[in-house]
């Protein structure tokens, strides 16, 4: 099955704190379940210091959020939309609902957030 959302989209928060505001895909975690998006759900991680980190400290950092909370955002109206599929097999391209194609992300830049995991 094709992924909904990928790591680069631009998706915009349809429900809570950080509702309204848009970001791109960080990362994803738990198999699509739960997506990090740069610049929201930010949270303050109190830290020790330690040898790799001697000033310790309130560390802010991007949490995890449920994937159902954000949506695509398509190129042609600039809000949020739903994804359709069209095509068969390898050739399947994520349409918004519009009919705008949505942008294909690299895989260099795929490929690179698999290797720091």
């Amino acid at each position: 099955m094709s992924a909904r959302l990928l790591v680069g989209d631009q998706v915009v928060v349809i429900s809570g704190k950080d509702k309204g505001k848009r970001g791109a895909v960080v990362k994803l975690v738990d198999d699509g379940e739960r997506v990090v998006v740069s610049g929201l759900n930010m949270i303050s991680r109190h830290t020790r210091p330690t040898q790799a980190r001697p000033e310790g400290g309130i560390i802010r950092r991007e949490a995890a959020m449920a994937s159902c909370k954000v949506m695509p955002i398509d190129p042609s109206t600039g809000k949020g939309t739903r994804i359709r599929f069209s095509g068969e097999g390898s050739a399947k391209k994520r349409v918004a609902v519009s009919g705008a194609d949505l942008p294909a992300v690299e895989k260099r830049v795929r490929e690179s957030q698999e290797s720091r995991v």
